[in-house]
């Protein structure tokens, strides 16, 4: 009955999870205290080889590569073959495997339906369909857009991520090799790496924070918008694989605290580097280490 059970999302592990701490970044971002806890946790990371295996406990432990592979390709076909068609009784689902496909080539990116329908050879209604199928098995995620009254020019389309980066990386064949090559492919799984490590301290978070993407018609943006319930207090967080930020790379965070107001608590530019660095008043580049290591007693 409504009111006798608590529903708890249970996510592949989080960085924290997986080193035996509580990581309480998305609480500490609201704290005044902040910047100066940051500092204290503040050091180089690197992210990839994390990302790359994502957080199932099972494809974390396989380092060797084609080991890794073999366990996301049996896992995919177990959840296609099982979970899927334990949800909905579903004939014809041997388009699944491409769109899951073309869905994390897309992981990151504003979400465009018509085109995704046309790139998978399936009709709208179906795509949607899938769509919902994809979502209630923790396959992929989209984050609703950020919007006030106080503008009129901002884009309300959702982005898209994947569930797990570790499957992101196997699905769009993102080597380290081919990540070298390809600057934007490391920074869409930069950018849904950041993401679900968000999303997995929502779970256990006491501000519990709304995750949302800003973006308007000129182009600024801002990848992650924390919004308190009741949205009397924001925080932006910006995603850079460099090691290295410039107030260039403010431009959306400022548009994004102009129109938050006095509703801003402050932005968080996530960047390569090891050392926090104050951009501009109240928006702070932090080290990406911040996001795991920062923890509730920190």
């Amino acid at each position: 009955l409504a009111g006798r059970v608590e529903i708890l999302d249970l996510w592949p592990l989080s960085q924290g999870e997986l080193n035996s701490v509580r990581d309480g970044f998305v609480d500490a971002v609201f704290d005044d205290d902040f910047a100066d806890r940051a500092r204290r946790v503040a050091g180089a990371a690197d992210w990839q080889p994390l990302a790359l295996a994502g957080g199932f406990p099972e494809a974390v432990l396989r380092r060797d590569g084609p080991r890794r592979t073999a366990w996301f390709d049996a896992y995919v076909q177990t959840i296609l073959s099982r979970d899927v068609r334990d949800l909905v009784n579903v004939a014809g689902l041997a388009e699944m495997p491409h769109l899951m496909s073309l869905v994390a080539e897309r992981a990151a990116g504003l979400l465009n339906y018509a085109d995704l329908s046309r790139d998978a050879g399936v009709s709208l209604p179906t795509l949607r369909r899938y769509f919902a199928l994809l979502h209630a098995t923790y396959l992929i995620r989209t984050v609703q857009p950020w919007f006030t009254n106080r503008a009129k020019r901002l884009v309300k389309t959702e982005k898209l991520y994947m569930g797990d980066t570790g499957l992101l990386a196997y699905l769009a064949d993102l080597r380290p090799d081919r990540l070298k090559k390809h600057p934007r492919l490391r920074g869409a799984l930069l950018e849904n790496f950041v993401f679900l490590e968000l999303v997995k301290q929502r779970g256990w978070s006491a501000v519990r924070p709304h995750v949302l993407h800003f973006r308007n018609h000129d182009g600024q943006e801002v990848d992650f918008v924390l919004e308190a319930p009741g949205g009397r207090r924001i925080v932006g967080v910006e995603v850079k694989a460099t090691a290295s930020v410039s107030p260039a790379d403010t431009h959306g965070m400022v548009t994004l605290s102009e129109l938050a107001g006095d509703d801003f608590v402050r932005g968080v530019i996530l960047y390569g580097g090891d050392t926090v660095v104050p951009i501009r008043e109240n928006i702070h580049a932090v080290p990406l280490s911040c996001l795991w290591k920062l923890t509730a007693n920190t």
